[in-house]
């Protein structure tokens, strides 16, 4: 069976040529065959990382009046609070049992955004967090573009204006039964470059192998999950792929426990056309035709959120 790999990514970013060579190959291989691999030993300690799920925990418990107070509004920010069920992943089933908060440099780094103290964007750790995650996310762009035998700085370059979105999530516990086919996060794939995931012990996260069989993605103390996205697929012709993944509804004890988790979503500069490399053209014609990373963004988000627009015009 198809696992996660398990990656020592301090080789990479402290290692010799042989060690940085490794986990190149390594990275490859688990873009290639999966999408998804665990980290460990990056550059992120697992104090800032409690001090931000702290803090996601804090704003999540406040009351509902208060949360909408900071909630999303459109497409083209794609900040704020998203509530339970208003978002559906998967267009085939109910919304989705989670609620989140979305944060983009812009807003982590402007203390005036709002006057709302409940806003987690004005909180230090988050901001450090953000920056935390960027230079991670740098260093592994940095590797994926070595392992396709690009300029190591090709993909940090067209990454550099730090369009990305740092997302809480939060998936109540179930006090009765969901809906037909409701779960804590429908079936999808991310639509930027990459994804680095955060998540708590609580799990349920699955993803969907090239033979369509769903494998966990358990929990692994101090590992950070990775995944490419949408238009790292597009631009390597599928040679490294877009892997489906949801968040399923636990039949255990463990349903009555809240999940957290902490995605950080990474997408190239607005004005970056998204063409087919070189190197991955070598056994087939492009699949897709160029197009701008930020219109492509903008396209997935407003597929997305539809339905909940129509909620926050009724709000406002």
């Amino acid at each position: 069976m198809l696992v996660i790999p398990v990656i020592d990514f301090s080789r990479f970013t402290k290692g010799n040529v042989t060690d940085r060579q490794t986990v190149v190959k390594q990275i490859y291989q688990a873009c290639h065959e999966i999408g998804f691999m665990y980290l460990k030993n990056t550059n992120i300690s697992n104090d800032l990382i409690h001090q931000v799920f702290k803090k996601s925990k804090n704003f999540f418990n406040l009351p509902l009046t208060q949360k909408q107070q900071l909630a999303w509004s459109d497409e083209f920010s794609n900040q704020g609070y998203v509530g339970l069920e208003r978002e559906r992943l998967n267009p085939n089933h109910p919304g989705d049992l989670k609620e989140a908060f979305n944060i983009s440099k812009q807003k982590v780094t402007d203390i005036n955004v709002t006057d709302k103290l409940s806003s987690p964007a004005e909180n230090p750790h988050i901001l450090t967090f953000y920056e935390a995650c960027t230079e991670l996310a740098n260093n592994v762009l940095q590797a994926i573009a070595l392992s396709l035998e690009l300029p190591q700085d090709f993909f940090t370059t067209n990454h550099n204006q730090q369009n990305h979105t740092l997302r809480l999530l939060h998936y109540p516990s179930l006090s009765q039964l969901p809906k037909l086919g409701q779960v804590r996060a429908g079936e999808h794939s991310d639509y930027g470059s990459i994804t680095l995931l955060f998540q708590d012990e609580v799990g349920g996260l699955e993803v969907r192998t090239a033979s369509g069989e769903w494998i966990a993605a358990s929990p692994i103390p101090d590992t950070v999950i990775v995944n490419t996205g949408d238009l790292m697929e597009r631009w390597t012709n599928h040679v490294f792929c877009s892997t489906k993944h949801r968040v399923m509804i636990p039949n255990d004890e463990r349903v009555k426990q809240s999940r957290y988790s902490v995605a950080f979503f990474c997408h190239p500069n607005d004005d970056t056309e998204i063409v087919c490399l070189k190197s991955c053209q070598r056994n087939k014609s492009p699949i897709y035709p160029p197009i701008l990373a930020g219109e492509y963004l903008l396209s997935r988000l407003q597929a997305t959120y539809t339905s909940l627009k129509k909620e926050c015009d009724t709000w406002s």
